[in-house]
């Protein structure tokens, strides 16, 4: 059984399924994750908006589920997908493109 927060949320990893890049970090209910299965294309819950957020409506840019997994203690979850076109809302493929540095913790 997968364990959600407090406001009933899990941690969702993103991943190409075709080369393993990490392409974004989501959060989902379980709304989300029953929408997920449905369509076959990720939903998350957007903590922003407070609502459910199909990636790539409005773009085009889903990100078309290949499998999911969780975690050894079912608290976050692993997607591994076909995205189609880029992920960030950036136009960047990944969400992951600025280096960390020291200066992040001032």
């Amino acid at each position: 059984m997968l364990k959600f927060d407090d406001k009933g949320l899990i941690p969702v990893i993103v991943q190409d399924a075709s080369d393993g890049t990490v392409l974004m970090l989501g959060y989902a209910s379980k709304e989300s994750l029953r929408l997920t299965l449905e369509r076959g294309e990720m939903v998350f819950f957007s903590r922003s908006r407070q609502e459910l957020w199909h990636k790539g409506e409005t773009s085009g840019n889903v990100l078309r589920v290949k499998s999911i997994a969780k975690d050894c203690d079912s608290d976050a979850l692993l997607v591994r997908a076909d995205p189609a076109g880029p992920t960030c809302h950036t136009g960047n493929r990944s969400c992951f493109f600025t280096d960390f540095t020291p200066e992040d913790l001032l």
